[in-house]
């Protein structure tokens, strides 16, 4: 009664049951930073999305933001596009690698040069090889045109800076190998693919016109010619390619997390924080090798049985909850934070005792 004699008719009208405050709002400084974000990858061609966007409130800015909370903030300001026709991730078939150096996948794209006066110029040819297990870019390089020859030592390259994969996966284009071909090619063997034999390297090439089979590397492909498209100087000679292309490696490998990998961490973490697998005709070492993913506890500890007993290794509370993995060879063991790569902590395990002081390190 008392609304409608102040009000009159318009006491009927249903009123908003938002509150007048809301203390857990997001501020506002910390929405501007959000689209702020969202505006920079985007126009640098990077993945723009709410995790990644997540990543870098985290690690630079040093907030933490949900990521249904960064999507409403991104589709309240209009930033995000839906897709509903578009295939949801529940129907692929998703696999991975275990380790480091277990695959190797390889492709090659075009990309088109630019003239002085910015018109399209020469065509050229960029070769790709990509670790499976963390999607690190291990090699990126431009050629006029991509043959045998070159994908032979661009593999060899690779390979002495990294180390030998236990197998590859490719296409079946002619310069990997020639099992489909047919007349004077039949039977016979690509320079790639004498060299995988000769060092015991599994190689692998998907069906004909499945490209889902190298899904990593061709996804990888697409990422960075958006990059490449988003640059404003565009390259006129495969030198000037051969630049971006180390410089969107770097930004790639270092400072872009991936949402397929654990704790949405960067290629680089993920390849260097894990035992790298080998060709199996390598002589390996015959010591007990083994990685394993844990959390440390609320008292700052890591468990681990050796010896047929547990250890408890001390880390500090100040990393309690965080994500670990841990390398063991034998009795040295390295701890590793799962998420940024960073060392926590290397010792020799003293099986004279149960509880690993912080204090006693390798």
């Amino acid at each position: 009664m008392t609304r409608w004699r102040l009000e009159g008719e318009a006491a009927f009208e249903p009123r908003s049951r938002r509150p007048q405050t809301s203390p857990t709002a997001t501020p506002a400084a910390v929405i501007e930073l959000v689209i702020a974000l969202r505006q920079r990858l985007d126009n640098a061609g990077l993945d723009a999305g709410a995790d990644t966007i997540g990543w870098h409130l985290f690690h630079t800015h040093q907030i933490t933001l949900n990521r249904a909370t960064i999507h409403r903030i991104l589709t309240r300001h209009g930033l995000v596009e839906a897709e509903p026709k578009k295939r949801p991730k529940s129907s692929y078939l998703h696999f991975a690698a275990d380790q480091p150096n277990e695959c190797w996948q390889s492709d090659f794209t075009h990309y088109r040069l630019s003239t002085p006066y910015g018109q399209p110029g020469a065509d050229t040819e960029i070769i790709t090889w990509l670790d499976d297990h963390s999607r690190y870019a291990l090699h990126l390089s431009a050629h006029a045109r991509i043959t045998a020859v070159i994908v032979l030592r661009s593999f060899t390259q690779t390979a002495h800076r990294h180390g030998y994969p236990a197998s590859t996966l490719t296409d079946n284009g002619m310069v990997y190998t020639v099992r489909l071909a047919g007349g004077k090619n039949s039977g016979g063997r690509t320079s790639l693919e004498t060299e995988l034999f000769r060092l015991g390297i599994t190689q692998k090439n998907g069906s004909p016109h499945h490209p889902q089979t190298q899904g990593k590397v061709e996804r990888f492909q697409q990422t960075l010619k958006k990059w490449l498209r988003a640059q404003p100087c565009q390259p006129t000679t495969i030198t000037e390619l051969q630049l971006l292309l180390d410089e969107f490696a770097d930004e790639y490998n270092q400072r872009c997390p991936h949402r397929s990998l654990e704790h949405r961490a960067t290629p680089f973490t993920a390849y260097t924080t894990s035992i790298k697998a080998t060709p199996s005709s390598t002589p390996r070492d015959d010591s007990h090798n083994r990685v394993r993913h844990d959390r440390i506890d609320k008292s700052g500890t890591v468990s681990l049985r050796v010896a047929g007993h547990l250890r408890h290794i001390g880390i500090g509370r100040t990393h309690a909850g965080t994500h670990v993995t841990l390398l063991i060879q034998e009795l040295d063991v390295t701890v590793i934070n799962a998420a940024t790569g960073e060392i926590l902590r290397e010792l020799t395990i003293d099986l004279n005792r149960d509880y690993q002081a912080a204090g006693t390190k390798k």
